[in-house]
């Protein structure tokens, strides 16, 4: 491909994972078996709570719109990938790339914030339990879903508005499997300074504020639960929030794994291996975590498919 400006830039060349011509099949199949298990998972978890009553609460709301983001997430860069296994043909178009970067930001962004508002579900409902239902009404429920999608497109936006005003005059080979925003940035010729401010500071308010809040309010539900040190009440605040804080576990420790422990000489494969976490095994583990875990998914699970036997 010949060295140009980025006018004139027409596709990059995504290199993949580093899987050996003999185990493609393999890695195939497992990352197929693995997007069909999230889409049909999260999927599921979105048909349950418009059809059950019971689900009609704030926090299987907040709970929908997370299932709907992992499908929109893991949507973003599985297909590709798995395009690219199949066919060996590994080049994504300039603006394909652009749209990629977008849109990965937009969903892991917002993943953020609806993880960071069930926090704030779980912090109202143990430690302010009379007014729960005045404080999370349905008026706040829907402010916080909205406020979640337009910070996180106005980030996203920032982004790759920024990003498409670089210059690409070097290699056009990008070591992941999908547009990463930072593999984007060592290609480009250009200065980068802004774009590494933006990252930055929109960090700080997409992953690193939201973390805080939800620390915060595992705080806050910690010391109410040891003001009453009662059996009853800490199984009852293990059942309302053990599913919330493994998925924060998940996601939040592979953002950490990524960004903030050291890195070593295989920092692409860290990368690649971080980004598999959230981008692949999160969204896929998250309908386990939320139906094995939670009585009142399994319940509404069990109507559904008893209906459907005696129909």
């Amino acid at each position: 491909m010949r060295k140009e400006n980025q006018s004139s830039v027409s596709e990059f060349l995504l290199l993949g994972l580093s899987i050996r011509p003999e185990q493609q099949g393999v890695f195939f199949a497992l990352f197929l078996g693995m997007y069909l298990t999230t889409v049909l998972g999260n999927l599921l978890i979105i048909l349950l709570i418009r059809l059950d009553s019971h689900l009609h609460t704030p926090m299987y709301f907040f709970l929908s719109h997370l299932a709907f983001t992992d499908v929109s997430f893991s949507s973003v860069t599985v297909p590709k990938m798995l395009m690219n296994m199949h066919t060996k043909y590994k080049s994504i178009p300039y603006a394909g790339c652009i749209s990629q970067t977008y849109f990965f930001i937009f969903c892991a962004d917002l993943d953020s914030f609806l993880i960071t508002s069930m926090a704030y579900d779980r912090y109202v409902a143990i430690c302010h339990p009379l007014h729960y239902t005045i404080i999370m009404s349905q008026r706040i429920c829907v402010m916080l879903v909205v406020g979640s999608w337009v910070i996180s497109c106005a980030c996203a936006l920032m982004h790759t508005l920024l990003l498409a005003r670089l210059s690409f005059c070097a290699d056009y080979t990008i070591p992941h499997f999908f547009c990463d925003l930072a593999a984007l940035l060592k290609l480009s010729c250009s200065d980068t300074s802004l774009n590494q401010l933006v990252i930055f500071t929109a960090g700080l308010t997409a992953v690193m504020l939201p973390f805080l809040c939800i620390v915060v309010s595992y705080g806050h539900i910690g010391a109410t639960i040891l003001r009453v040190p009662s059996a009853k009440g800490i199984c009852k605040a293990l059942s309302t929030c053990g599913s919330h804080l493994s998925v924060v576990t998940l996601y939040y420790g592979a953002i950490i794994g990524l960004y903030f422990l050291p890195s070593s000489n295989n920092t692409n494969n860290k990368n690649i291996i971080a980004s598999l976490m959230y981008t692949v095994v999160t969204p896929m583990l998250n309908p386990f975590i939320y139906s094995l875990r939670n009585k009142d998914m399994k319940g509404a699970l069990r109507k559904l498919l008893s209906k459907k036997t005696y129909s």
